[in-house]
Protein backbone atom coordinates (compact mmCIF):
# COMPACT_ATOMS: atom_id res chain seq x y z
CA UNK A 1 0.00 0.00 0.00
CA UNK A 2 1.34 3.41 -0.97
CA UNK A 3 0.57 6.81 0.51
CA UNK A 4 -0.04 9.51 -2.07
CA UNK A 5 -0.24 13.20 -1.35
CA UNK A 6 -2.50 15.25 -3.56
CA UNK A 7 -2.90 19.02 -3.20
CA UNK A 8 -6.48 20.24 -2.90
CA UNK A 9 -7.96 23.53 -4.11
CA UNK A 10 -7.59 25.07 -0.64
CA UNK A 11 -3.87 24.28 -0.57
CA UNK A 12 -4.21 21.55 2.04
CA UNK A 13 -2.67 18.17 1.34
CA UNK A 14 -5.00 15.18 1.28
CA UNK A 15 -3.36 11.83 2.06
CA UNK A 16 -4.39 8.75 0.08
CA UNK A 17 -3.14 5.33 1.21
CA UNK A 18 -5.01 3.15 -1.24
CA UNK A 19 -4.06 2.93 -4.91
CA UNK A 20 -5.55 1.26 -7.98
CA UNK A 21 -3.35 -1.75 -7.16
CA UNK A 22 -5.27 -2.35 -3.89
CA UNK A 23 -8.17 -4.70 -4.57
CA UNK A 24 -11.31 -5.65 -2.65
CA UNK A 25 -10.93 -8.93 -0.75
CA UNK A 26 -14.54 -9.83 -1.62
CA UNK A 27 -14.78 -9.15 -5.36
CA UNK A 28 -11.48 -7.84 -6.69
CA UNK A 29 -12.70 -4.32 -7.54
CA UNK A 30 -10.58 -1.31 -6.57
CA UNK A 31 -10.42 -0.93 -2.79
CA UNK A 32 -11.48 2.32 -1.16
CA UNK A 33 -11.83 1.05 2.42
CA UNK A 34 -9.18 -0.57 4.62
CA UNK A 35 -10.00 -2.11 7.99
CA UNK A 36 -7.58 -3.67 10.46
CA UNK A 37 -9.00 -6.69 12.28
CA UNK A 38 -6.93 -8.91 14.58
CA UNK A 39 -3.70 -7.50 13.16
CA UNK A 40 -4.67 -8.21 9.54
CA UNK A 41 -5.69 -5.63 6.97
CA UNK A 42 -8.88 -6.21 5.01
CA UNK A 43 -9.55 -4.21 1.85
CA UNK A 44 -12.99 -3.52 0.41
CA UNK A 45 -14.56 -1.71 -2.52
CA UNK A 46 -17.17 0.90 -1.59
CA UNK A 47 -20.03 -1.59 -2.05
CA UNK A 48 -18.63 -4.33 0.18
CA UNK A 49 -17.22 -1.84 2.69
CA UNK A 50 -20.72 -0.43 3.23
CA UNK A 51 -22.24 -3.91 3.27
CA UNK A 52 -19.96 -5.12 6.10
CA UNK A 53 -19.26 -1.78 7.83
CA UNK A 54 -21.56 -2.22 10.83
CA UNK A 55 -20.14 -5.62 11.79
CA UNK A 56 -16.53 -4.74 10.99
CA UNK A 57 -16.47 -1.46 12.92
CA UNK A 58 -17.44 -3.40 16.04
CA UNK A 59 -14.23 -5.47 15.85
CA UNK A 60 -11.84 -3.33 13.76
CA UNK A 61 -8.93 -1.56 15.41
CA UNK A 62 -8.82 0.94 12.52
CA UNK A 63 -11.09 2.00 9.67
CA UNK A 64 -9.76 3.98 6.70
CA UNK A 65 -12.38 5.21 4.21
CA UNK A 66 -11.48 6.86 0.89
CA UNK A 67 -14.90 6.49 -0.77
CA UNK A 68 -15.11 10.29 -1.06
CA UNK A 69 -12.61 9.93 -3.92
CA UNK A 70 -15.40 8.38 -6.01
CA UNK A 71 -17.16 11.76 -6.21
CA UNK A 72 -14.08 13.58 -7.53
Amino acid sequence: MTTLSTPTETGAVLEYRLTAMDRCDSCGAQAYIAAEVNGSELLFCAHHGRKYEEKLRAVATSWHDETARLAE
